[in-house]
């Protein structure tokens, strides 16, 4: 009845379509429960280039992904209809109109009712997706895995780049801040407000060195009743890994989560009224093995795992 992603035994998992699981593509969200979309920017990145390549490789390393989830026991595929509807044009010279692109594409994806799931790409682009999303749904919810809380005022001078959306989203009266929680975040800053400025706000900050040795799954419990039935986005940088499980981003920190307490918190969202997520800041260049791309296009799976749950399985 619904797409499913082409199998192992049908094609090798080095051919077939260059889709996320190799999936049925399509040009719009129409008709579809969920989608995948990739955004190949990083002209919002402050260190190390190469998230423009991100996309392209989560879907290449996506190939790996069977389709039923052995820990849940969720088949997505059976549940609702999915397909990768490619990337957005951006402006691969101008940052700011970039960011107005990214916009209006979300804006047409949202009046299909779809639920969008995006493969980064720099975290510049959360701020035009979470535009839309408060357009469509009022002020959201927001579960922020990062090493960086991304509240920075200015990056240079500008007010728009991938150290600064959740500020914005604050000033533009886009997110509930007493429904975001921060998750990971650690290393050096330049003062206290780093971080105190979200807890200020009324964020919820956890880092990383409080949840070292830890499961997750006790504050993801926590994290649901904060939640509620609120519309809740997911953006979930890459770089909140160690190293050891993510070296391929741009802006690498020690003491970061493991693998494995990624997958507690995106299993964790179970439930919840989920309106879309996000992979962002995997580099390419800087992934030799293809393990930080597999990481992630597997915590995008485990993403629409979460949001499937919601639906019961269609007899075919």
């Amino acid at each position: 009845m619904y797409n499913q992603p082409l199998g192992g035994n049908e094609m090798p998992r080095f051919s077939g379509p260059s889709t996320m699981m190799r999936l049925p593509s399509q040009l719009t969200a129409e008709g579809l429960h969920a989608c995948f979309v990739g955004i190949g920017m990083d002209i919002g990145t402050s260190h190390r280039s190469g998230t423009r390549f991100g996309p392209r490789q989560i879907r290449q390393e996506s190939a790996m992904i069977r389709p039923y989830n052995m820990k849940t026991r969720i088949s997505p595929f059976d549940r609702i209809q999915v397909a990768d509807i490619g990337d957005v044009p951006i402006n691969t010279f101008n940052l700011v109109k970039s960011v107005d692109i990214i916009e209006a594409f979300y804006d047409s994806v949202l009046s299909y009712d779809t639920v969008p799931f995006t493969l980064g790409g720099d975290h510049t682009l959360v701020l035009p997706i979470i535009r839309a999303m408060a357009r469509k749904h009022g002020p959201v919810a927001v579960i922020h895995v990062d090493a960086h809380a991304d509240v920075n005022d200015h990056m240079f001078g500008e007010k728009i780049a991938h150290g600064t959306p959740f500020r914005r989203m604050v000033e533009e009266g886009l997110v509930a801040p007493d429904k975001v929680i921060q998750i990971g975040l650690r290393a050096t800053g330049y003062a206290d407000d780093d971080f105190d400025w979200s807890r200020d706000q009324g964020f919820r900050v956890v880092q990383a060195e409080d949840i070292w040795y830890q499961s997750l799954s006790p504050l993801m419990q926590e994290v649901r009743q904060m939640m509620g039935n609120h519309p809740v986005y997911i953006s979930f940088d890459i770089d909140s890994f160690d190293p050891a499980y993510a070296p391929g981003t741009g802006t690498a920190e020690p003491g970061g989560l493991t693998s494995h307490q990624g997958l507690e918190i995106v299993r964790g969202i179970y439930g919840l009224n989920i309106i879309g997520g996000d992979l962002v800041e995997v580099s390419p260049p800087y992934d030799q093995s293809g393990n930080t791309a597999m990481l992630g296009a597997t915590i995008l799976y485990e993403m629409l795992c979460a949001y499937a749950d919601g639906f019961d399985v269609q007899d075919v």
